[in-house]
């Protein structure tokens, strides 16, 4: 089987063709494999995460955090220079920090295709090395720039502009966390080989990651707490037009060992 890095330099010369067709129906099977779970999963820590942050903005504000005034002016407040320089280096410190748990999502994806078992534990697979430092890179370096830009844009007075650049460097990633967990590369490589792929063959792509956003926001739609179990289509989304694309790694190979080792020009 070719490697990653082969098979990257063969789309580079020759491109790629997706069926959308496959693709799609590939990554709705293989929701409906880990819906329920992953809701119920990310109902969990959504709750914890919630209730964490309410305690940290009561800590540093005061009891006024909670209420709907303070939330409306803190929204409409205007920030120094400094202040967003801080924003974005927090939100991507953020991003880098969760993007492990969003790829144990892409892991439990491949395990319920290949009909392997998977728990809790299963989302919390990167959280450790190797994997963390090229997730936490491969996150944070799209965000700060992602951020940075949009956050310049609407400070000179452009409204929305900004949050299209955010929306467009996501697009380009699209396939920069899966590059790292199933093709092994390191941060850099994975973000310079999601805008190859993507450059590539930018409609079908885009097609993808529309649907992959719209199917995950359905839950909206009546009862809003249904996102939490349409949201993780997104991930089905992702690795299905990676399987497409690269097929899986075998399971033969340390892909813990080979993170990195190859590069792309």
């Amino acid at each position: 089987m070719k490697s990653t890095l082969d098979q990257i330099e063969d789309i580079k010369k020759n491109g790629f063709s997706l069926d959308f067709a496959t693709v799609f129906n590939h990554a709705f099977e293989n929701y409906k494999k880990i819906a329920l779970y992953s809701g119920l999963i990310i109902l969990v820590f959504s709750i914890i995460a919630a209730v964490a942050f309410m305690g940290i903005m009561v800590a540093y504000y005061g009891a006024e955090a909670i209420s709907k005034d303070f939330i409306q002016n803190f929204e409409n407040q205007q920030f120094t220079t400094i202040q967003l320089v801080i924003q974005t280096v927090a939100v991507s410190i953020v991003a880098g920090i969760t993007a492990p748990f969003g790829a144990g999502f892409l892991k439990m994806a491949d395990s319920a295709d290949r009909d392997v078992e998977f728990n809790v534990s299963t989302i919390f697979t990167y959280y450790k090395s190797p994997y963390f430092g090229q997730i936490f890179v491969a996150a944070f370096i799209p965000a700060l720039f992602g951020t940075a830009i949009a956050n310049l844009i609407e400070s000179a007075g452009i409204i929305f502009v900004g949050n299209v650049v955010s929306f467009m460097v996501s697009y380009f990633m699209f396939l920069s966390i899966p590059l790292i967990v199933f093709g092994n590369l390191g941060a850099i490589d994975a973000i310079k080989s999601s805008l190859v792929i993507v450059t590539k063959n930018p409609l079908n792509i885009f097609a993808f990651f529309i649907i992959g956003f719209i199917g995950s926001m359905v839950g909206f739609i009546g009862c809003c707490v249904g996102i939490i179990f349409t949201v993780v289509f997104n991930s089905s989304m992702i690795y299905a037009t990676y399987f497409a694309i690269f097929g899986t790694q075998s399971e033969d190979e340390d892909s813990i060992d080979s993170i990195g080792k190859y590069n792309v020009d």
